[in-house]
């Protein structure tokens, strides 16, 4: 089963990093640099290091053996 991650309404994405943050993997924005160099991310089956990375509605990010699916609120 896939835990969930909401974007805001009026957003079109929210970054890897942002994402980090509402999973709450990391306190702040600039522990995603120092997390993904330590950690296997990955995006729809992809392993992902750029804590930029865009997370659309409909992606899928795994981390360690959990699953989110981004959605739209």
């Amino acid at each position: 089963m896939e835990d969930k991650v909401l974007i805001n309404e009026n957003k079109e994405y929210i970054t890897l990093n942002e994402f980090l943050k509402l999973a709450n993997f990391i306190s702040t924005g600039g522990q995603a640099k120092w997390y993904l160099q330590e950690n296997e991310v990955f995006v729809d089956g992809e392993l992902e290091t750029r804590r930029g990375r865009k997370l659309y509605p409909g992606m899928k990010v795994e981390i360690d053996g959990s699953s989110f699916l981004i959605e739209k609120r």
